[in-house]
């Protein structure tokens, strides 16, 4: 296996004089995570020599931290899947996810999932990591998932994710024809009482903001983008259908599956800050070949 993941400085006359407890949660890590290092196997490392989160920084110190090493998730057993990466580094990855894949197992698809692909795809590659998916997207939605590599990495993406700094942009078929050639839709979602699964738009739910812009207009479908301020559970699908124009074979919201057999709904694009590099990152997933179907049957 490879070495555990790790993250190194040279310290510069600023931080000269600061306790490494408080120079490293100002790279924000977690308290979490220096107690894991501490007691789970990581160490710090100040020019080679082990030393503790005391320890008082000195210009030109070479301060390494090893994370404690990370093991698979109990329950996610790798498998042999294909996946289709669109970019991987050290931190990160991102890939495209089809549609009838779930992100993670579940009671009824214990197998099969893209965690269950990553975990394989590591075990063969010597990854020492679990699967730590930033970006979910339902089992019969496709698209881009963003994915961390490691435990802190996950935890930056996080934060960003609070910060409004990792943006997605969908495609969606919706019933009907919207009129309208963008708006946005402000409408709290929470469970629907009836339900484990179904979410609504209710006065007691969650804050919820999707943005949408129309593409083109085919006959019985609008072809939409969509961005989003908040990331709910089913937030785009519950949205459109509260606006009376419910997704193209989203059977569960009052979509018709004729033309299609899931919910028309595709992650297209994401667009983030590397949490290392610091540059700014953007990559993009055309539509799945059920959904071009769709589109070309209405153009026949």
């Amino acid at each position: 296996m490879t070495e555990s993941f790790q993250m190194q400085w040279m310290i510069d006359q600023f931080s000269v004089g600061k306790l490494i407890r408080d120079f490293l949660q100002e790279k924000e890590i977690s308290r979490a995570a220096l107690t894991d290092i501490k007691f789970k196997g990581g160490s710090i490392l100040v020019n080679g020599e082990h030393v503790n989160v005391r320890y008082k920084l000195e210009v030109d110190d070479v301060l390494l931290v090893r994370f404690p090493p990370e093991n698979p998730s109990e329950g996610v057993k790798g498998e042999s899947l294909p996946l289709k990466i669109l970019y991987e580094d050290e931190y990160l990855m991102v890939v495209n996810k089809p549609p009838y894949m779930n992100t993670i197992p579940s009671r009824e698809h214990p197998t099969g999932s893209l965690a269950n692909a990553l975990v394989g795809y590591y075990e063969k590659q010597s990854i020492q990591a679990t699967a730590h998916i930033v970006t979910r997207l339902d089992r019969d939605t496709s698209g881009i998932v963003l994915i961390a590599k490691h435990r802190h990495v996950h935890h930056l993406f996080s934060k960003m994710q609070k910060d409004g700094v990792v943006r997605r942009t969908y495609e969606a078929f919706s019933e009907g024809v919207i009129s309208v050639d963008q708006g946005t839709v402000t409408a709290p979602i929470g469970r629907k009482v009836t339900s484990i699964i179904e979410r609504e738009v209710r006065e007691d739910g969650q804050y919820a903001c999707t943005h949408y812009k129309v593409v083109r207009h085919y006959p019985g479908f609008t072809h939409l983008e969509l961005e989003l301020e908040t990331g709910r559970t089913h937030q785009i699908r519950v949205h459109m259908s509260y606006l009376g124009h419910p997704l193209l074979g989203d059977e569960l919201y009052g979509g018709n599956h004729e033309l299609i057999s899931r919910q028309a709904l595709h992650c297209k694009k994401i667009k983030f800050i590397h949490p290392f590099t610091k540059e700014e990152m953007m990559f993009t997933a055309s539509l799945p070949e059920d959904m071009q179907e769709v589109i070309m049957a209405d153009n026949r």
